[in-house]
């Protein structure tokens, strides 16, 4: 379906699902801004060409990171910046993952668990690739976080691009024998510190416990999965890291879904595709399904991964961490690279002549420049209005979705 497939469907069968959810403020805003993304209620501007082939309305964007339809120049601008800064090494792409039996859990705390989540991934690798028996180096890591599965169930996990090496005395040391760490060592290091850090920030009184838990439940919840099993994947190694960093740039914005996965929606069913990793081809990727939710199913799992304002999905670790531009330039200047220049953002010219399109503000006809002729004004009053009461406590963000999920 086109790029308004989801945006229409919001516009349907939104203000009924409202009325039967509890959702937090960031939602209702989100879908607010869905909604109004390049529509008359943003305003814009008229184009038109100078020999009068054709004129237009070019509407405004909302540019929330939810939106799938007009994050495209931010996720490029993004990408375009992390591929220059990369060190021509061997990379790695780890993958973090915390059992289910905690979703609940993180629905409650999103951002304190978020945070918990990311320095567990990076003490765990800072730890054993500083151990001379791996490495006995700094290295970098770049990690995004995904909280959902490819039928849009509730899965937080990281995705992390790790250097094959890193920085020891400003000399370079690569991985030896092409592997960066064995998972089996990996997964108890990383299950061990994300559950101290949770332990400790429950007796520091920084996380809010879901509905019907009680600490000593909690604890004996974490106790019990310190003796399970977590999954924690090391993938291939990648000769350069322009695959994983491109991989982390797909889901930066946009949330989980593409409109183009969404396939069929015919008033009451909404079909998309996904990949089944538990059925895998003969590639070994996950064969391609299609899933019916209700409407009201699909809306629920779709409005459930909106992050909560200030949650930063993308951290950066080590030889890429911002604040460490000299250790970079030093990894740089160990593997001959060049020291890293400031270049001009990528503007929407280049990003189309890139994917080698049109200039998106030329005419089709003549190929002349088109002149913004007149400004549309925005809307007024378009603001959210808040439809329902919020009860005095703020309710988790969907209480209801803990099953679904």
């Amino acid at each position: 379906m086109d790029s308004r497939s989801l945006q229409r469907l919001l516009d349907t069968h939104y203000a009924t699902f409202e009325r039967t959810h509890r959702l937090p403020d960031h939602v209702r805003e989100a879908v607010h801004c869905l909604r109004r993304c390049r529509t008359a209620a943003l305003g814009g501007h008229v184009q038109a060409c100078p020999d009068g082939h054709i004129e237009r309305v070019w509407y405004n964007s909302c540019r929330h990171r939810f939106c799938p339809q007009c994050t495209q120049l931010q996720i490029a601008q993004w990408l375009e910046k992390q591929q220059a800064r990369l060190l021509a090494c061997d990379s790695y792409h780890v993958i973090f993952t915390m059992p289910r039996d905690l979703n609940a859990l993180w629905l409650a705390n999103v951002q304190v668990f978020a945070h918990l989540l990311f320095r567990a991934a990076w003490a765990t690798v800072r730890e054993l690739l500083a151990d001379p028996r791996y490495l006995g180096a700094t290295p970098g890591m770049i990690a995004a976080l995904h909280t959902w599965g490819q039928t849009l169930v509730l899965h937080p996990h990281l995705h992390c691009l790790v250097t094959g090496g890193g920085l020891a005395d400003d000399t370079w040391i690569a991985v030896r024998n092409g592997y960066l760490l064995p998972t089996r060592v990996v997964m108890p290091v990383f299950r061990g510190k994300l559950l101290a850090a949770l332990r400790k920030a429950l007796d520091q009184g920084q996380l809010t416990l879901p509905s019907g838990v009680a600490p000593h439940q909690l604890r004996m919840l974490l106790n019990r999965l310190g003796r399970q099993k977590w999954h924690v994947q090391i993938m291939a190694r990648y000769r350069h890291g322009r695959g994983v960093v491109t991989y982390l740039a797909r889901y930066l914005r946009g949330g989980p879904l593409s409109p183009a996965r969404v396939v069929a929606w015919d008033g009451q069913t909404v079909t998309f595709r996904y990949a089944d990793n538990q059925d895998p081809d003969a590639q070994g990727r996950g064969r391609r399904k299609l899933l019916p939710l209700s409407v009201d199913g699909f809306l629920q799992r779709w409005l459930l991964h909106v992050p909560p304002p200030g949650l930063q999905v993308v951290r950066a670790y080590g030889l890429y961490a911002p604040t460490k531009r000299a250790a970079l330039t030093q990894g740089r200047q160990a593997l001959g690279q060049a020291p890293l220049a400031a270049s001009p953002a990528l503007d929407w010219q280049r990003y189309c002549a890139q994917r080698g399109e049109r200039h998106p503000e030329c005419c089709p006809v003549c190929g002349q420049r088109l002149i913004r002729m007149a400004t549309v004004p925005p809307e007024r009053n378009t603001r959210r209005p808040v439809l329902w009461p919020q009860p005095e406590a703020p309710p988790a963000p969907f209480p209801e979705f803990q099953e679904a999920a």
